[in-house]
């Protein structure tokens, strides 16, 4: 009764909103698992196989430890402030100072800008590699460029659209993110079943490094945990959720797991396909993920 009592009195002093809440809770996990998922499970599976062997898999499953750790913290500023502004806000709640709000804000934008840019670049040069633009030399830097911005554009004007649009069509490419790792996914454990696998080999340490097990861990895992990240931009969106005080917890938690959950599979995938010695030794342009695919 107490909880409920003030559930209410917080719900009664929470700042009005001209934000639409169109964001249910479907549309909220769909948006952290976009989040969540990126280009960086193409890069960094090979490179976590490389310094753990077998034992790929747990890198993740620590990274995940952290990141829910990490999440709480969020969750319990973001039910306690449901305000559209995210860490500037937490910030300047706590210390009220607008210089230090501004540096936080600042900080923010600027992560924000260089991953779009990133991201954008990576999709470009695949793009026009993919239709054959510059040949065997591959796309020039400013064609990348170019399409490069045009790309950023489009998010743009979906953006300055409306929250209803752009996460709408957040939903199409998280589901074009999630289809490309579950076919990883079932063409790898697809060669499992017909062509066999050494499941002793997931609990088999092999680093093609100096460094022991312990050491070479802490090193994959902190190269895993820059997958689990960008679940922390959602709390930006908790103004246009639906009830979010109740909904954010658990969609928060949930979306954390599925994608660990992805992450595992797609490791395993890897190091039961793969022989670790080619994975250790893999330099190819392509990606692992892609070369698990060939092989299957």
């Amino acid at each position: 009764i107490m909880a409920a009592t003030d559930a209410a009195q917080a719900e009664a002093h929470e700042p009005k909103t001209e934000l639409k809440r169109v964001l249910s809770p479907k549309l909220l996990l769909l948006f952290i698992v976009g989040d969540i998922l990126g280009a960086g499970i193409y890069a960094v599976t090979g490179d976590i196989a490389g310094e753990v062997g077998g034992m790929a898999w747990l890198p993740f499953l620590i990274a995940f430890t952290v990141a829910t750790l990490t999440a709480f913290s969020y969750l319990e500023l973001v039910t306690k402030y449901p305000q559209a502004a995210g860490a500037a806000l937490y910030t300047h709640k706590a210390f009220g100072i607008h210089f230090l709000t501004f540096i936080v804000a600042f900080t923010v934008v600027c992560s924000g800008i260089t991953s779009a840019a990133t991201s954008s670049n990576l999709l470009a040069a695949n793009l026009l590699t993919g239709l054959g633009v510059g040949g065997d030399d591959g796309p020039g830097a400013l064609g990348t460029m170019l399409v490069a911005l045009a790309f950023m554009a489009l998010l743009a004007l979906i953006n300055l659209r409306g929250v209803g649009e752009s996460v709408k069509f957040n939903v199409v490419l998280t589901v074009v993110e999630l289809f490309a790792l579950a076919v990883v996914i079932g063409i790898g454990f697809y060669a499992m079943a017909t062509k066999g696998a050494d499941f002793s080999q997931l609990t088999t340490f092999e680093s093609s490094s100096d460094r022991n097990m312990f050491a070479a861990t802490t090193v994959a895992t902190a190269i895993a945990f820059f997958s689990m990240v960008g679940f922390e931009d959602s709390v930006n969106m908790v103004e246009e959720t639906e009830n979010p005080r109740q909904v954010f917890p658990r969609i928060m938690l949930t979306g954390l797991g599925i994608a660990v959950l992805i992450y595992m599979l797609v490791a395993v995938s890897v190091v039961l396909v793969l022989p670790i010695k080619d994975i250790q030794n893999f330099d190819g342009e392509t990606g692992i993920l892609l070369e698990v695919v060939k092989t299957g």
